[in-house]
């Protein structure tokens, strides 16, 4: 008594190939000039090494609406003057100009400044 297996039949299913991509026309090759006339570059003077990027970091602060509104007022200012400026580099330009000052300046400029509550205000 032998046993047959029944024979097992497999379905190949179709396969779509992507059409090829179409291919550029070929460019006329230029004949290379004469070694006289091809000019040698000159070596390039040495390019000092480029620095990496500062990395950057956001932050959310809170400050009264007057001094919210004083940086749009400070930008239509250097708009006026032909120069575009975000709120960041108004900010970034300020700490710059506190940083020139002395340290009796710098301690009038913030002993001036209203206090401002922390934190999150908190939902209604």
């Amino acid at each position: 008594m032998t046993t047959e297996k029944p024979a097992v039949t497999v379905k190949k299913t179709a396969t779509v190939k992507a059409p090829a991509p179409a291919k550029k026309a070929a460019k006329p090759v230029a004949k290379p000039a004469t070694k006289k006339a091809v000019a040698k570059p000159k070596p390039a003077a040495k390019e000092p090494a480029k620095q990496p990027k500062a990395k950057v970091v956001h932050d959310s602060f809170s400050m009264p609406k007057a001094e919210y509104q004083k940086i749009a007022e400070i930008k239509e200012i250097c708009l006026k003057a032909g120069l575009h400026v975000k709120k960041s580099t108004v900010l970034r330009a300020g700490l710059k100009a506190l940083g020139a000052m002395s340290a009796a300046q710098m301690k009038s400029a913030i002993t001036g400044l209203e206090a401002v509550k922390t934190g999150r205000p908190k939902k209604s």
